[in-house]
């Protein structure tokens, strides 16, 4: 072995220690997944305790719980995705809901009988049919918020706002300001309270978007120049990514996921819930950034996602089964909010001070 005249030791002998990473489930546990995960599970363990007769931790009640989560999940991951590139969206709930009232229309016209929920002579054909004009709904609400963005330069929460209030206003002329029903029964007995083993069908859908979209973040070109455009739009673009394109694709994306979150409303209820998505805008920030996923853009955490929108439903169904008013449940998710943002601030804080010299 022979050494240069400098006196710089041999290769073989390099203090490479600075080189090597901590195991994966030590670098996991570090995360805020992690620390989230574990949180949901003391809730459940305590909502159990709690509540009467320990329903909380019950077939049924895990069920239900599954079920809320599926949409709520839809709608936290269709917005993290955006917040990676930087923008927003407050119109979610509007989607979903005018989504749902044409999803719920558009089955009713194959009714031969006006308001008889028997009178479907092809229900898979009304569903199937209503299903289309659910997710095309979303798309259309999402175009014009990535047009609005992207081509027209309008902030995101100035133009999703305004769409929010366009959406919902259209929702209600469309169904007259009342839910719409008699849809086709199979609706609800096929697919929202129809379980395979003891998963809900709706979660199954949602567990195969979770699953795709983690993949597309972690392992591929689209989810790391999302990320990049969020980091710096700037140095994206003169990297030579299409931005606007991006956005528009973002935007879209969100949008099919808020009209398949307004079919699934449909199946589980059998009608439109008009009054009761105000709050789920806040509760996709409230999972999206609670469990990692930076508001000012750059980075995507798909994991944490999934348990910020369990740690969501938990909460609120623990609370209910615990006979806590409705207005403290609003209290409560508001606050968690307020914690994850600080959380996502005290993070964005250390990270400048260690790359600052």
């Amino acid at each position: 072995m022979t050494t240069t005249g400098t006196g710089t030791a041999p290769a073989s002998t390099v203090d490479d220690r600075a080189r090597r990473t901590a195991p994966a489930i030590v670098r996991w546990v570090k995360t805020r997944a992690a620390w989230i995960l574990v949180l949901n599970i003391a809730l459940v363990a305590l909502f159990t305790a709690l509540s009467p007769q320990h329903v909380f931790w019950s077939v049924a009640n895990g069920q239900a719980l599954m079920l809320g989560m599926s949409q709520a999940l839809m709608l936290a991951l269709g917005l993290a995705m955006m917040l990676g590139a930087g923008i927003f969206d407050l119109s979610l709930g509007a989607n979903l809901v005018l989504s749902s009232v044409v999803g719920a229309l558009v089955m009713r016209s194959f009714q031969t009988t006006p308001g008889d929920a028997t009178s479907y002579p092809d229900p898979v054909l009304a569903i199937s049919v209503g299903l289309l004009a659910c997710v095309a709904t979303g798309l259309v609400f999402g175009l014009v918020n990535g047009l609005l963005i992207a081509v027209g330069g309008i902030n995101s929460l100035i133009a999703t706002l305004g769409t929010l209030g366009i959406g919902t206003g259209i929702a209600y002329l469309l169904s007259g300001g009342t839910d719409v029903g008699s849809l086709p029964p199979a609706l609800q007995t096929n697919i929202g309270l129809k379980t395979i083993g003891p998963l809900p069908v709706p979660a199954i859908l949602a567990g195969l978007i979770f699953a795709a979209l983690w993949f597309t973040v972690r392992y591929t070109r689209f989810g790391m120049r999302v990320q990049a455009i969020g980091s710096s739009r700037p140095s994206a673009e003169r990297a030579g990514i299409r931005v606007r394109s991006y956005l528009i694709t973002l935007a879209l994306l969100g949008g099919a996921l808020a009209g398949l979150a307004g079919f699934i409303d449909l199946s589980r209820f059998g009608s439109t819930a008009i009054a009761g998505h105000a709050n789920d805008a806040l509760g996709a920030v409230t999972a999206a950034v609670i469990g990692g996923t930076l508001l000012e853009g750059g980075y995507i955490s798909i994991t944490g996602t999934l348990w910020g929108a369990a740690l969501a439903i938990i909460l609120q169904s623990g609370l209910v089964l615990l006979g806590v008013s409705s207005f403290w449940q609003l209290i409560v998710v508001g606050a968690v909010l307020l914690i994850a943002v600080l959380l996502d601030r005290f993070a964005s804080l250390r990270r400048s001070r260690r790359t600052t010299p």
